[in-house]
């Protein structure tokens, strides 16, 4: 049980992550197709950029991914049925978790959605431009959690974040 709530935890965000990039590429690939102006290039210069350093350095690398592989760890700690089954969203912190944390990440998720249902409006190049950035920040998300997940199979202590599961 441990080594399944563990996995599929740590292995269900790897693929909603892999899926969003998957979904997402395309759009930002367009952009080799597309003549930029100058002003264009450098939207898409510090999209990547700030996104990079924003999504993925400040979001993913400080926070999310090590808080997924602590929480898939806690899991495997204390395997219960459900949390098993739903071990992607106990590893995002969606259910067993201190209501902060409940609040945090379906806030996150609502304004994620709404900056989709806004980036889906724009028209190319400036969704090309966008989604570059999403992507190059959802790769060091999954590089991220790539990189907590061996720190934490190596020694569980290097992992210094709280799961933010409910006191006992």
């Amino acid at each position: 049980m441990k080594a399944i709530g563990f996995t599929w935890g740590v292995g269900g965000v790897l693929l909603l992550l892999c899926f969003a990039i998957y979904r997402l590429a395309p759009l930002a690939m367009e952009l080799e197709d597309s003549a930029l102006t100058v002003f264009q290039w450098c939207a898409l210069v510090f999209t990547v950029a700030y996104m990079a350093y924003a999504e993925g350095y400040k979001g993913f690398h400080l926070g999310f991914a090590p808080r997924v592989v602590k929480r898939a760890d806690y899991l495997g700690n204390n395997p219960q049925l459900g949390h098993i089954i739903l071990a992607p969203l106990f590893c995002m912190g969606y259910i067993y978790a201190t209501r902060r944390r409940k609040m945090f990440s379906f806030g996150l998720t609502i304004m994620i959605s709404c900056f989709i249902l806004i980036a889906r409006l724009l028209p190319q190049p400036w969704r090309g431009i966008l989604d570059a950035g999403v992507v190059v920040g959802l790769t060091i998300g999954i590089f991220s959690i790539l990189y907590f997940l061996l720190q934490i199979i190596r020694n569980p202590e290097l992992v210094k974040i709280s799961p933010e599961v409910p006191s006992e």
